[in-house]
């Protein structure tokens, strides 16, 4: 089985090519890049786009741009090639590359995205840990200095469990369907709405 997988909602944009469990290759850009960065992986293992048997997207929480344009994708390649999809979310996927850890996504407005028992958003100085937890994730390399003030551990910036990789997905994703029935987790109103809230 061949699936693509990518994931759009951070600064960083993971695409993956996974075949039957084994990672084929993998791409990071910017959400812009995911079609030109799956065209290279399918070309790289010598496979179309009518080779795929299923697409992976990562569903948020992030950029509510990112995240957007990640399903638009989705939906586009799904309808179009005939295949079934399936969401994952961001925080999940971060989580599996660094297990036991706190994803962290910084939400900006001064928030982050977690994921503990369910996904929240909330200020960095609210995420209670106990001591000596490790964090992941962008959310945790700007908030670096709070998190390790209140007993956490934050891998070095250049760490690869800072990006939500999308090979993960692949192993991650349950639910295949229509693409139009993938859902963005959002956590929060767009910054659009909110300014033209009364």
């Amino acid at each position: 089985m061949l699936i693509l997988a990518f994931d759009t909602a951070t600064d960083v944009a993971s695409t993956a090519l996974v075949r039957d469990g084994e990672l084929l290759g993998e791409r990071r850009s910017r959400a812009v890049s995911v079609l030109a960065d799956a065209h290279e992986l399918l070309a790289a293992a010598g496979a179309e786009p009518r080779d795929l048997d299923r697409l992976v997207v990562g569903t948020g929480p992030g950029s509510f741009t990112g995240i957007r344009i990640g399903l638009a994708t989705a939906r586009g390649l799904g309808l179009s090639l005939g295949l079934p999809v399936a969401g994952v979310s961001t925080l999940e996927a971060l989580a599996a590359g660094a297990p036991g850890a706190v994803p962290v996504i910084d939400a900006r407005r001064r928030e982050v995205f977690v994921l503990l028992d369910e996904p929240r958003c909330l200020r960095p100085e609210e995420l209670e840990l106990e001591p000596g937890r490790v964090c992941v994730g962008d959310g945790a390399v700007r908030y670096r200095g709070l998190l390790e003030a209140a007993g956490a551990q934050v891998p070095p910036r250049g760490s690869d469990v800072h990006v939500p990789r999308a090979h993960f997905y692949a192993g991650l994703a349950r639910d295949f369907g229509p693409a139009e029935l993938v859902e963005p987790i959002y956590l929060r109103v767009p910054d659009a709405e909110r300014a033209v809230a009364p």
